[in-house]
């Protein structure tokens, strides 16, 4: 079973698309794509392989929720928005689940709560307006002395006054989950320094001139305080691609209440990055069944397939046999030019014919003697308050990057367990080749209507 004939695959969508669209478009989206039931409705991808069957667990390798991960954390360099978003839809099961009174602590938090919240933040940042202790001084006794609000130039001078910051991410810097212990029933369990997840927290709300309230009642205030050090603050191992009135609203919200109504704005945005950027993409790329050396080459075949073709007809149009021999020039036109279309679409023909792939670099040594870390990388892209989703340090990359160029051409494959994406690629492959027979048959005719050369 194939797909209609004018299928086209996911266009690639740019990241810097969501920049230019609001919240309350992106909001809407989202909500029409509830209503449907899925994402199905974007061009080029089938309802099996929607945005919720993947995250659903209801797709095959290799479009499963691992897959979407892996690519996220070496493609397109945002894992950061699953890791979240996956940590949201369990917070928001796991608030459901408590006691009406615990509940009754988190009041849910309205959109207009959080529109008044972020303009009272912007008027008030335009009413303090800093200045060096010496403009401060001309100010003085004059209207404007009230408006103004100073801030000491050197902090040398005051060895006691420490302006609150939002520590960053460095290399001799301690996470903030450090500590690993085993339960008493078994169950491993991150248990991270209270005090450093505090003072980041306090850092960030500092830096958006709110004060921080630690120690409340409400339930879940100290995962909250976690996520902020994670996800919201400036420099967080993961910090999420928040626009400043975004991040202002998450952290009023947050100073007020543990509800997820509170992470509604940021949780929009990340979603809609999701269904609207990160899944064609990842889709688009996993119709590619070779590496980049393997479609190369593929290309380089079909050209040089092609060029013979044409040799062939030109030395048969200037010989002494009959017309009817130039039509032999377009089996190498058919498999060259369907060759050419299918790797132009990140295809190789050889491969489709047995409904394999090759294996991912990161894939390629799960077997060997590092498989533990491999292990270790593909466990903590799914804990959603682990640190940073760098790879470069991982044993794979320098042993690919010392890889033979033949070998990369000629790696290991398996076979593709999807029948939605195999279905996708038969598609491609029939296109392929409708295109090659109907520029052939043109070459042919051209070829054949040629008069006699005779020279030989």
């Amino acid at each position: 079973m194939v797909y209609s004939a004018t299928y086209r695959r996911p266009a690639h969508v740019d990241s810097s698309t969501a920049s230019t669209i609001s919240l309350e478009e992106k909001t809407k989206s989202l909500r029409g794509s509830v209503d449907s039931g899925s994402t199905a409705s974007l061009r080029g991808i089938p309802s099996a392989l929607s945005f919720d069957k993947i995250i659903s667990g209801g797709t095959c390798p290799p479009c499963t929720t691992r897959d979407f991960m892996n690519y996220l954390i070496h493609i397109e360099l945002s894992a950061e928005n699953l890791q979240f978003f996956l940590w949201y839809i369990d917070y928001c099961k796991r608030f459901e689940q408590l006691p009406a009174g615990e509940r009754a602590l988190a009041p849910e938090w309205t959109a207009a709560q959080a529109e008044a919240a972020v303009q009272s933040a912007q008027v008030q940042a335009v009413g303090q307006k800093k200045v060096s202790p010496e403009a401060a001084a001309l100010f003085k006794g004059t209207d404007f002395a009230g408006r103004t609000t100073v801030t000491v130039t050197e902090t040398g001078t005051n060895p006691f006054c420490t302006p609150p910051r939002t520590p960053g991410v460095e290399k001799d810097e301690k996470s903030s989950v450090d500590v690993q212990s085993i339960s008493n029933d078994g169950t491993s369990t991150l248990i991270g320094s209270h005090k450093s997840v505090q003072g980041k927290a306090a850092g960030a709300f500092a830096n958006a001139d709110l004060k921080w309230q630690p120690f409340t009642v409400q339930p879940f205030r100290e995962e909250v305080a976690r996520v902020i050090t994670t996800y919201i603050a400036d420099g967080t191992p993961r910090e999420l691609n928040l626009s400043a009135r975004e991040r202002i609203a998450v952290l009023h919200a947050l100073k007020n209440t543990t509800h997820p109504s509170a992470f509604r704005s940021v949780a929009a945005t990340v979603e809609w990055s999701l269904r609207y950027q990160a899944h064609p993409n990842f889709i688009r790329w996993a119709i590619c069944n070779g590496n980049r050396p393997r479609v190369i080459f593929a290309r380089g075949l079909g050209v040089v397939t092609i060029l013979f073709g044409f040799i062939a007809a030109i030395l048969i149009t200037l010989s002494d046999v009959g017309r009817g021999w130039r039509a032999l020039a377009a089996i190498g036109w058919v498999i060259g030019i369907s060759t050419l279309i299918a790797a132009w679409k990140g295809m190789c023909v050889v491969l489709h014919g047995m409904h394999h792939r090759h294996l991912r670099p990161w894939e390629l040594f799960a077997e060997d003697d590092d498989a533990s870390a491999n292990y270790d990388l593909n466990k903590s892209s799914f804990d959603s308050l682990g640190s940073s989703n760098s790879y470069e340090d991982q044993p794979w990359v320098a042993k690919y990057e010392k890889r033979n160029l033949i070998r990369k051409v000629f790696d290991r494959e398996v076979w593709i367990q999807e029948p939605a994406l195999r279905q996708i690629q038969d598609t491609i492959f029939l296109q392929a080749l409708a295109g090659a027979l109907l520029i052939s048959a043109v070459c042919s005719g051209i070829f054949v209507a040629l008069p006699k050369g005779g020279f030989f």
